[in-house]
């Protein structure tokens, strides 16, 4: 059997490259979506259902992506197809979803087609986009690399999302300090330095995707059937797409399902961050809830730049991951990140001024470095070369529905139970956080199995 050579360093940054765009894209997301539907009118207490539009896509995108990619065979080869398509909806998306108010009249404001649900639709359009991308990028490679050389390609990966991560939490805060654009929002528009940075990453997330679709040659179908061992087999009739998705689900490999425990604790806390951070400094720090307020406007911005610390670190921590991981394991190594992070984010609550939360932002990091990394390296060993594709995105259900739990009761938790004070809900997250790093320590890897089998 043929085993996958290894690949140089600067291969496996050519192949990764795109993912710096992607997460480009999805920081503007993160750091900005809240503020631009509290701009169209969204209440606090709403906004965990408005970013429903983004899981709920990616629940279904991303294995139906996944499948088809496992099949598909073209010019472009194998994955490069998808990263095509997605790159060009996703720049389309991040320059219509900062501009939703256009597609509605002032006098039909209230109508049910209001600027926020408007919003909410262009969330749901750019997360759907963002997964057509994303999904084949995980599974290139497991395509192009041994498995020795897992940790190693998705660690890249993870430092170049940390890159685009930085720069797209920043942007907003550029577009206002070096080139002057305003940051503060009328009355149902956003402001120019967030429509600005969201035109700067359509633009730098194509550009990126497209260099690895250029630079990377994906091998062949006969190929990928000689490194697992398998000759080609001739083509056989087979169960339409939705009913090999449903079987490929009720025989996941059992890593996965003791992986989802983890990502189930880790992704609620991430969904939280990411939905109730604005809201919860422009309360607790500059004690300015109303979304077209000074102070509102200096904390969006003040959270794209603690947002782009915690990517920062993510970005740097993502290459000390390969040591570490090599010297302590996976598993233990993903549970001490978790572990940072959670103690990072539940020490915002504790914290009144903003300058010190990028101390909090530090664990968010490591955590976040790992969460990118981590899993995937641990799954990758235990998946099937074929149906790579399929199970990347079939796991992405133990990312999306921790999400979709979250938008559906936490609304409801921090108005009822939290009196409205989002800053509880970024309490509760760093609790998930420590129970995601319990669980990881409860996996059993396809190593782990066979030392138990000979003892």
């Amino acid at each position: 059997m043929k085993t996958k050579p290894f690949l140089s360093f600067w291969q496996i940054l050519n192949m990764t490259f795109g993912f710096l765009g992607i997460q480009f894209g999805f920081a503007l997301q993160n750091a900005n979506s809240s503020r631009i539907l509290q701009i169209y009118g969204a209440d606090v207490e709403h906004l965990s259902l408005f970013w429903l539009a983004a899981p709920l896509t990616g629940m279904i995108i991303q294995p139906i992506v996944g499948h088809y990619s496992d099949r598909t065979w073209g010019r472009l080869g194998r994955r490069r197809p998808f990263f095509l398509v997605g790159a060009i909806l996703t720049a389309i998306a991040l320059i219509l979803m900062p501009n939703a108010g256009l597609f509605i009249s002032p006098e039909t404001a209230h109508a049910i087609l209001s600027p926020v649900l408007i919003g909410a639709g262009m969330l749901m359009i750019m997360d759907a986009s963002i997964n057509i991308t994303m999904e084949p990028f995980r599974a290139l490679v497991g395509d192009m690399l041994p498995a020795e050389q897992h940790t190693v390609g998705f660690s890249v990966q993870t430092f170049l999302i940390g890159i685009g991560a930085v720069v797209g939490s920043l942007m907003p805060s550029i577009m206002h300090n070096a080139f002057g654009f305003s940051n503060m929002a009328g009355m149902g528009e956003v402001a120019d330095n967030v429509k600005y940075a969201f035109y700067v990453g359509a633009g730098v997330l194509f550009f990126c995707v497209m260099w690895t679709i250029v630079t990377t040659k994906e091998y062949s179908p006969r190929q990928l059937a000689e490194f697992s061992g398998n000759p080609p087999q001739a083509p056989e009739k087979k169960r339409n797409g939705l009913m090999e998705i449903l079987h490929d689900i009720a025989h996941m490999p059992r890593v996965m399902w003791q992986l989802g425990i983890c990502q189930f604790f880790a992704w609620f806390a991430l969904y939280s961050m990411w939905v109730y951070t604005t809201p919860a400094l422009a309360e607790h720090v500059y004690a300015s809830p109303d979304p077209h307020s000074a102070g509102y406007a200096a904390a969006g911005d003040k959270v794209g730049e603690l947002f782009s610390v915690y990517n920062f670190v993510a970005m740097v921590f993502a290459l000390l991951l390969i040591p570490i991981a090599k010297r302590i394991g996976r598993k233990a190594t993903h549970s001490v990140c978790l572990t940072l992070g959670g103690l990072g984010l539940m020490s915002l609550y504790f914290l009144t001024d903003a300058n010190w939360m990028i101390l909090s932002m530090i664990g968010v990091g490591i955590a976040w470095a790992s969460i990118l990394a981590m899993p995937y390296a641990i799954l990758s060993d235990s998946l099937p070369a074929a149906k790579m594709g399929t199970y990347m995105g079939i796991f992405n259900f133990f990312i999306t529905l921790p999400q979709i739990t979250n938008g559906i009761v936490h609304g409801w938790i921090v108005r009822h139970i939290y009196n409205g004070h989002p800053m509880y809900a970024l309490l509760t997250g760093g609790v998930f956080l420590l129970l995601a790093a319990v669980a990881v320590t409860l996996v059993k890897t396809a190593k782990q199995k066979k030392l138990q089998m000979t003892n």
